[in-house]
């Protein structure tokens, strides 16, 4: 077996929700989810299918970043892996639906930061180990970085 790091193409002022499932159905469940609960979102979705003829299946309402979504799918390689890219919304927006879709069985990041994935690779195939998301703290916030953190959530409308 050998570890691997792939780092996560993420284009400027998107997020990436990283996941695993287990069916074919999941890219058109995970479409109809987005775009079920936000009519502005971009995104595209990338599935790497795990048996039969293995293709990346692939949908989504935004060329660019379904090109970019099967690209990192392609470095990615892992069986019954997903990647999510979207902009003009927020992953907290979709998470719980997605969490709900009958096919995901774990979702590993949602993040407008560096991403790596860390892999496993076999004979067999590859697996997802877990992620890098972003970099190690550097402190502890101050009672200044907690106002600017409290006076931020209110901007993005999480607060009131």
């Amino acid at each position: 077996m050998e570890l691997k790091s792939v780092p996560m193409d993420i284009p400027e002022g998107s997020n990436i929700i990283i996941g695993q499932t287990h069916f074919i159905k999941t890219v058109e469940d995970l479409y109809e989810i987005m775009v079920g609960i936000s009519s502005q979102v971009k995104f595209g979705i990338a599935f790497c299918e795990a048996s039969g003829v293995c293709l990346i299946r692939t949908v989504g309402n935004d060329v660019t970043l379904q090109e970019k979504a099967i690209a990192n799918a392609q470095a990615l390689g892992a069986g019954h892996s997903f990647i999510i890219l979207l902009k003009e919304a927020y992953p907290i927006n979709f998470l719980n639906a997605i969490k709900q879709c009958p096919e995901v069985c774990n979702i590993y990041c949602a993040t407008a930061n560096p991403v790596e994935v860390i892999i496993a690779e076999t004979e067999q195939g590859r697996g997802i180990l877990g992620v890098v998301d972003g970099y190690s703290p550097k402190g502890v916030e101050s009672e200044e970085d907690i106002k600017a953190r409290h006076n931020i959530l209110r901007q993005f409308g999480y607060k009131l």
